[in-house]
């Protein structure tokens, strides 16, 4: 057997039968530096996805990698029971960045933890288990992630800690009111969503989650003030907004550092993970101290905030800030869009492309349609592979391929995407 298929057949003895994996014949990354990676047979790749948007910088950062090493040689772990400075300077610089005024930030080890925490803030702070969520959203795989997260598909229990209601949201290529000018798509969605309040929610509402651009949900992308209109409701009833920047977090959409700053408002809390550690787990909530601080029983994160994880974020934020990463993430972000619509006009298979920065959805359709066309997503997926290029895949229906290079990637880097890209949609739909 292969190194592959060996490893293959020892992963499905021992991990579970649910654990996605990727291709029909499943790699193992082993290698990678700046933007390539390299598997265990030997074969390189462009890689667009980033371990799920969470390689922000790239492989092998020098300044990361050292800074890493230095504590590695100190300590690997303390526990929060004891005071750690650098995850005391990570959090200031977090609470700075954040928009949020009088903000105060609690670690944990991913987004799903990240989550869990804001809404157990939330539902304290304001007595009542009341959710409101987004259709199509995704938010994790704890029990109560899972409960507020708008995809059947990674529903995977319907038990749930908490009353949640759906809204529509920003997935408007097939919205019922997806033919409407954004501004009156807007309205349609802010009058369902106090539509909902009316006849749905039980009580108070504890707080609004919603991720500025929905990730596993194929990056659909809301107009400008979407979500602004809509805490303009919540507000109104006293709740809180939860933005879930996971992915759209550090400055991924390029013309804004958080995605939320798109639509005009300031949130209550803010979850973040993925990009911030490079590869490391690290992940959080930032929000105002008074709901920060509303949790009255002892608590603690034995490993959230740890000093080689706090130690290797600090070096990656300051990497991201010094060199301006946002802004190349949103100058290359516009060339790969838009050679990505080029792309489009060759190919009636393709339905839709959105997105914004380095975070771009291709939905596949059959043509001269809207029917979604999985199996098409997953040929072009095999493809680029075989080409040379990693892209990740998501949507309702399967039928979206998520493209989010490195914050470093290169323009010249960006037209060798395009090229294997098109090559692989070519090979795909003969």
């Amino acid at each position: 057997m292969t190194t592959h298929a060996e490893l293959h057949a020892r992963h499905k003895e021992v991990l579970p039968s649910w654990l996605a994996l990727y291709y029909q014949e499943p790699i193992a990354l082993v290698e990678g530096e700046g933007r390539r990676v390299v598997d265990a047979e030997g074969n390189e790749y462009l890689d667009f996805f980033g371990g799920i948007l969470t390689t922000m910088s790239g492989y092998k950062v020098p300044e990361v990698v050292e800074a890493i090493h230095r504590q590695a040689d100190k300590m690997l772990h303390t526990s929060t029971l004891y005071l750690i400075e650098s995850q005391i300077e990570l959090a200031e610089k977090i609470a700075e960045l954040s928009g949020i005024p009088d903000a105060k930030v609690f670690f944990t080890n991913s987004g799903t933890e990240a989550n869990d925490a804001a809404l157990m803030m939330a539902t304290q702070y304001r007595k009542s288990n009341q959710i409101i969520a987004v259709r199509g959203s995704y938010h994790g795989k704890s029990h109560s992630s899972v409960a507020i997260t708008g995809q059947r598909s990674w529903s995977a229990t319907q038990l749930t800690p908490f009353n949640t209601v759906y809204v529509h949201g920003p997935y408007k290529y097939r919205s019922p009111f997806g033919h409407l000018p954004d501004d009156e798509f807007t309205r349609a969605c802010v009058d369902d969503l106090e539509n909902m309040i009316d006849v749905a929610v039980a009580g108070d509402v504890a707080a609004m989650i919603a991720e500025p651009i929905q990730g596993v949900g194929g990056f659909a992308t809301p107009p400008d003030g979407f979500f602004g209109a809509m805490k303009e409701v919540i507000d109104r009833e006293g709740g809180l907004w939860i933005t879930d920047e996971v992915q759209t977090g550090w400055g991924r959409t390029g013309e804004y550092f958080w995605g939320y700053q798109a639509h005009g408002m300031t949130p209550d809390l803010l979850t973040f993970a993925k990009g911030l550690g490079n590869g490391l787990a690290i992940a959080g909530v930032v929000g105002r101290a008074e709901i920060i601080d509303c949790l009255k029983a002892n608590s603690i994160s034995t490993f959230g905030g740890n000093p080689l994880s706090t130690a290797g974020a600090l070096a990656n934020l300051d990497f991201l800030l010094s060199n301006d990463l946002q802004t190349n993430a949103y100058k290359v972000g516009q060339k790969l869009k838009s050679g990505i619509t080029d792309i489009q006009s060759r190919h009636s298979e393709i339905g839709d492309v959105r997105g914004k920065g380095l975070m771009i959805g291709v939905e596949f359709v059959v043509p001269d349609g809207k029917d979604p066309d999985a199996d098409t997503t997953a040929r072009v997926m095999e493809e680029a592979r075989k080409a040379g290029l990693l892209i990740g895949k998501g949507g309702l229906f399967g039928n979206t391929l998520r493209i989010a290079p490195p914050l470093t990637v290169t323009e010249e880097e960006a037209e060798e995407g395009l090229e294997l890209l098109e090559t692989a949609i070519s090979k795909a739909t003969k």
